[in-house]
């Protein structure tokens, strides 16, 4: 669902860029209390997770591809959705600098499509669903993947509705179309945050809130990533993903440009110079790599003082 450049207008943009820039200020100070000195890592972990596993792109029906968004699965593990904030924010900001992967320009609008609405429709839903299933942690990953399918359908209306705005396309067409395909696509959201959080409870609960994280057992998290990243993303559908089926169906794909071009090793996630595979296996290591350290960083500038 990455917006690139040219499908929205200047106004849209620039009104979504300054709502994201203003939720992510407010979430470098309310997420504060979230990092203490042994669950600052957790927040560097799960941005290069969310990272990696964004790079493969599972197959939905008619020809069209999705994958993880995310935002519902970093709020829960790190139980704050100012600090999930955060860790979407970098993961958006290193895709579209380093890997030409949604515009600059649009930058704003995935930011708040995919990160903000992603986190609170999912978080706002969790906690009653979880009541509601009974409280017990293991619930959690039913009440979870529900929420996050769910909050797939929400950012996919807040794009319909700024491609709407924007004259790119008729509400009335691009509500429905988005709509219709990003179910399928919570679908999977939903399966994939339910089977994540359902293997951090039985197998890592430390790894969850009001644990204490057992920091000399990261290597079958750590190790998890790197192969999300350099090898099952060798195997990433490549079918287009909702946003892009949906604007080939609909006339709008010639409409993206380069507004902004950032000169990158990285483009499309593959090396110039190197076999496809081996570029994009190398991509992700790197990028996943990346992603932790400017999280870690973060964690690090905002956790308090005695932490």
């Amino acid at each position: 669902m990455h917006i690139p450049d040219g499908f929205l207008s200047p106004a849209v943009a620039v009104t979504t860029g300054l709502a994201s820039g203003a939720m992510v200020s407010i979430a470098l100070v309310r997420s504060r209390e979230a990092f203490g000195t042994r669950r600052a890592p957790i927040l560097g972990l799960t941005t290069a997770f969310i990272f990696a596993a964004q790079m493969i792109n599972f197959p939905v029906a008619g020809g069209t591809s999705g994958h993880l968004l995310g935002g519902t699965l970093a709020t829960i593990i790190l139980g704050s959705p100012w600090a999930a904030t955060l860790a979407m924010t970098t993961v958006f900001v290193i895709q579209a600098i380093l890997f030409a992967d949604g515009g600059i320009t649009a930058l704003g609008a995935n930011i708040f499509n995919m990160g903000l609405v992603g986190i609170w429709v999912g978080w706002w839903l969790y906690r009653p669903l979880q009541q509601l299933l009974g409280g017990s942690r293991g619930r959690l990953p039913l009440a979870a993947g529900i929420a996050s399918a769910i909050s797939v359908v929400a950012a996919a209306i807040a794009c319909a509705l700024e491609l709407a705005v924007s004259g790119t396309i008729p509400l009335n067409v691009a509500l429905p179309a988005m709509v219709g395909v990003h179910i399928l696509i919570g679908i999977g959201e939903g399966l994939i945050t339910a089977g994540v959080l359902n293997y951090l409870v039985k197998v890592r609960p430390d790894l969850l809130p009001g644990e204490q994280p057992q920091l000399k057992n990261w290597v079958v998290p750590v190790v998890t990533v790197l192969l999300i990243a350099g090898l099952l993303s060798l195997f990433a559908s490549t079918w287009p993903d909702g946003l892009d089926s949906v604007a080939e169906k609909y006339g709008f794909k010639n409409k993206e440009t380069k507004v902004v071009e950032i000169p990158t090793p990285f483009a499309d996630y593959k090396i110039k110079g190197l076999d496809e595979k081996v570029g994009t296996s190398i991509a992700g290591l790197v990028g996943s790599g990346i992603c932790f350290g400017i999280a870690f960083g973060v964690a690090q500038v905002v956790k308090p003082k005695n932490a």
